[in-house]
């Protein structure tokens, strides 16, 4: 395969797996070989074995880190402060992409962190519309929450919710959120849940003395 033959059947790709490039008559040796030397000349760059994006000027859409994450670990989806940060939810930027797994926790290239959950509580997520046409599987804002505190040691406290400086928190779904703690029936979720509640609830209190 020609290099011009890569970017005519993945240019408008952000990512792509060594197994699109296998199928039909082709040497699996040969397409590995060849795809080791265009990482070598700096025209594709690997992320992890088998997974690879196209490197600059070649590259047409840059690919969004959580599409990168749910690419690096199959079975997983973006959540906690990621998911907090791309809601809204808190006023920092995030650095690193947190993503949550039934597998093994589990880190690349220190910008992607993957935390263990046990397979239970894998659920409360979607795909979410991201820039360029891409899509990724991102917890909804209330399971973001409860991931985070549930993964975070001694979280269910008002002064840990506190810390993490929660605005805007009019874009939660209350009910979900306490649904989603209630469906496992864990103490800690269902402390946080009442806690973010309070915490809505201040946040309304306070703005219409305000206004």
């Amino acid at each position: 395969m020609q290099f011009e033959q890569l970017l005519n059947l993945i240019g408008d790709q952000p990512l792509f797996e060594t197994g699109l490039l296998l199928s039909g008559d082709v040497d699996p040796n040969d397409v590995r070989r060849q795809l080791s030397r265009w990482v070598s000349t700096g025209k594709l760059k690997q992320l992890r074995r088998g997974l690879y994006t196209l490197a600059p000027p070649y590259q047409k859409i840059f690919p969004h880190p959580f599409v990168i994450a749910n690419f690096l670990m199959a079975g997983s989806y973006v959540s906690m402060q990621s998911a907090l940060a791309h809601y809204g939810l808190i006023p920092e930027y995030v650095a690193q992409t947190w993503s949550v797994t039934t597998g093994r926790p589990s880190q690349w290239d220190g910008n992607f962190c993957f935390q263990h959950i046990a397979p239970h509580l894998f659920f409360g997520y979607q795909r979410v519309d991201l820039t360029q046409g891409q899509s990724a599987f991102v917890a909804t804002p209330e399971k973001a929450i409860l991931d985070l505190v549930h993964i975070t040691p001694r979280a269910d406290t008002i002064d840990y919710l506190r810390q993490l400086r929660l605005q805007n928190l009019e874009r939660l779904d209350m009910d979900r959120l306490n649904e989603l703690a209630q469906r496992t029936g864990k103490p800690k979720w269902l402390r946080v849940a009442e806690l973010v509640t309070k915490l809505m609830r201040d946040e309304l209190d306070d703005y219409e003395v305000v206004t």
